[in-house]
């Protein structure tokens, strides 16, 4: 029986129905990531869009730890084994490695791609990073990492690639045939980001012709996902419906900034600036850092 109460379970806030409501004002996330809310739509009709940043940021960072883990030491068809009642080492060792001396990069070194990199480097990983901001130098250097303009230009040097960016234009379909092509041959791919920045089907026949190892996500379209959604029987994957953010370490968070973000609405005072998207017609705050809207 599912919990009456179910978090992240959005409303898509599409073009249609924010022309439908009499005057609307404010969207809000309660968490982060607002590309159920049209933007493109939200700057035309003025509406204020927020979210709270950081709000689950390390929560997230820490799901693609274990994802990557899991996939790269073979974790969960090992644990399957136990659960059936049997004992065959040979299987479960025979698509597991270490992690260490792997490249692993990250899509995007915001809030979570950085916090992934800082978890990994004890790992004694080789680090990559492809974003348009590139990281301070001391961080570079602290961490050891190698900077590339773009994803494209990033994954043919990676055993494990994890997706930390926001779906807007500029990312939706970004993991197609054609990049996947591109990859190692038996790499990872990790994706808690959102599930239209990788092509459904793509991932499906990556995974079947052998070309990635692994797939583990926590992030589906639509959500919630149907039954019979490809992503729940490809072989190989780690899925998880959209749990990473949704700790209750990080819903006392959300919650906290929810009611903060209503509260200055309310007042009339000037919402925290790393929480808005859309403000004043125009892409703001994290929203102008992390998004792009159609030309």
């Amino acid at each position: 029986m599912q919990h009456p109460w179910q978090p992240f379970w959005p409303a898509y806030l599409t073009p249609e129905r924010i022309a439908a409501a009499p005057n609307p004002k404010l969207a809000i996330t309660a968490g982060i990531g607002s590309d159920h809310v049209d933007l493109d739509a939200a700057v035309a009709h003025g509406v204020t869009v927020a979210e709270v940043t950081y709000s689950n940021s390390i929560s997230v960072a820490e799901h693609v730890v274990m994802m990557t883990l899991s996939l790269v030491r073979n974790y969960l068809p090992s644990h399957q084994v136990v659960l059936d009642g049997g004992w065959n080492i040979a299987d479960c060792v025979a698509r597991s490695y270490d992690l260490e001396g792997m490249h692993v990069g990250t899509v995007a070194a915001g809030r979570i791609g950085l916090a992934v990199l800082r978890r990994l480097a004890p790992f004694d990983v080789k680090l990559h990073y492809a974003d348009r901001y590139r990281l301070p130098e001391d961080v570079e250097r602290e961490l050891g990492l190698v900077w590339h303009e773009s994803a494209a230009d990033m994954v043919p040097h990676c055993d494990v690639v994890t997706i930390n960016a926001p779906l807007h234009p500029e990312t939706e379909g970004m993991f197609g045939d054609e990049l996947l092509a591109t990859m190692k041959r038996g790499a990872y791919l990790i994706n808690t980001a959102r599930a239209k920045i990788a092509d459904r089907d793509a991932i499906d026949r990556a995974l079947r012709s052998g070309q990635l190892a692994g797939y583990a996500g926590d992030v589906w379209f639509p959500q919630p996902a149907p039954a019979d959604h490809p992503w729940r029987t490809m072989p190989h994957h780690g899925m998880t419906p959209h749990i990473s953010g949704s700790s209750l370490s990080a819903q006392a968070r959300y919650a906290a900034g929810t009611r903060e973000i209503l509260e200055s609405w309310l007042a009339g005072s000037p919402i925290r600036d790393e929480y808005l998207i859309v403000d004043g017609g125009r892409l703001a705050g994290t929203g102008a850092h992390s998004y792009s809207v159609k030309k």
